[in-house]
């Protein structure tokens, strides 16, 4: 029965990985959105809502209610990081491993919820919410609001990204920002009157260098002057500059303290103006968000003859981030064991599909049967 069903989760994977879903390709998520949607359909008996902005849908797979204390969000992403046309074959098998953009992320985590949930009778889904983004991997800018009040109704999210490396499961995701610092100078000719230029490239550059030592004040979180622009030619005095920044942290605590670090940059030259905006900010996962489903994972996986499973902190973010900063319990890298995520190796080790839906069905089931109870730290949870 496992090699059947193994091998319909293959076909149904294949399905979604050979329509190519670029995040960004308004035209591409929109085939995807419609092959996700017919699959789903099929699988689960019913068509799902959409929400949110046309050009990245959400779709929602809403059971009703339940009972208090026993609803689950169920969270997955179909787009990928891969333009179209990025790779020459667009699945491939070998050695037990399937191949293809998206696979890993997170396409077969996709079918295993499809799957987990199609294996629960239909009159048992009550407190049951699928939901299926197309903009995780730009941050989930249209979906956040959809997924913050659907995590807070339900109170316990269950994320199937893929697994951790060697199927372990992520109890711990460090929260992300991402920053872009304007510097305002004066442009002027470099040759004929330079005087009579404000640097702004110049004063981008102190601005680098300050975050840098906040970096170095702040070694538990990973802050980073990445992409960085100034000036129009090259007799021109810059009189503009941009710095991107990336923030990753483990707390809600370091991240809001790196934020008010790096709104309180003050220009070197007084002449210039600098500005500093936050352009998206996903908290941290906590380990005191996972810690209840991580246990209950383990007596899962106990009933059902499998490994105990592992929990390791990621660096990544995910739509876990959000849902857990709407107070949920989360509990991430349910999904697909394999590797090479963003990579041209992305891949999937086959065998695990159908051990790792078990386990997933199993975790929707203790959590509808009431069997997990947990309070979350006000602290972890942003308000």
């Amino acid at each position: 029965m496992t090699g059947q069903r193994t091998q319909q989760m293959l076909a149904d994977v294949r399905t979604l990985v050979e329509v190519e879903s670029p995040t960004a390709d308004p035209a591409a998520i929109g085939r995807s959105t419609a092959a996700v949607t017919a699959l789903g359909t099929r699988l689960l008996g019913v068509a799902p809502q959409t929400a949110g902005e046309p050009t990245n849908p959400v779709l929602i797979w809403d059971f009703g209610p339940g009972l208090p204390g026993r609803q689950v969000l169920l969270l997955a992403h179909h787009d990928t990081v891969w333009p179209v046309g990025s790779w020459d074959s667009l699945w491939r098998e070998e050695a037990g491993r399937a191949y293809g953009p998206g696979v890993f992320d997170m396409k077969a985590g996709l079918v295993q919820v499809f799957h987990a949930v199609a294996a629960i009778p239909v009159a048992a889904r009550g407190g049951i919410v699928v939901m299926v983004t197309s903009d995780e991997e730009t941050g989930s800018v249209h979906s956040k609001a959809l997924i913050s009040q659907y995590a807070a109704r339900a109170g316990v999210a269950l994320v199937a990204e893929a697994a951790a490396e060697s199927g372990a499961l992520k109890t711990a995701r460090r929260g992300i920002a991402h920053y872009r610092l304007n510097v305002t100078g004066r442009a002027a000719h470099a040759g004929l009157d330079p005087e009579a230029g404000i640097n702004a490239g110049v004063e981008a550059a102190y601005q680098v260098l300050a975050i840098a030592a906040l970096q170095a004040a702040h070694p538990e979180v990973t802050l980073t002057p990445t992409t960085i622009q100034a000036g129009t030619t090259i007799n021109t005095v810059p009189g503009a500059a941009t710095v991107a920044v990336d923030l990753r942290t483990a707390t809600l605590g370091d991240l809001d303290a790196i934020d008010q670090a790096l709104r309180a940059l003050r220009p070197v030259d007084q002449r210039t103006r600098i500005e500093v905006t936050q352009l998206f900010a996903n908290p941290p996962v906590e380990p005191s968000h996972t810690a209840a489903l991580f246990a209950l994972a383990g007596q899962v996986a106990a009933a059902l003859g499998q490994p105990a499973p592992v929990g390791v902190a990621v660096g990544g973010g995910s739509d876990g981030n959000t849902a857990a900063a709407a107070g949920a319990m989360v509990l991430d890298g349910l999904g697909a064991v394999g590797g090479g995520a963003h990579a041209a190796g992305e891949h999937i080790e086959v065998a695990h599909l159908a051990p790792r839906t078990e386990l997933l069905q199993g975790l929707i089931q203790a959590v509808l049967d009431g069997r997990v109870q947990f309070p979350i730290p006000k602290e972890a949870v942003r308000a």
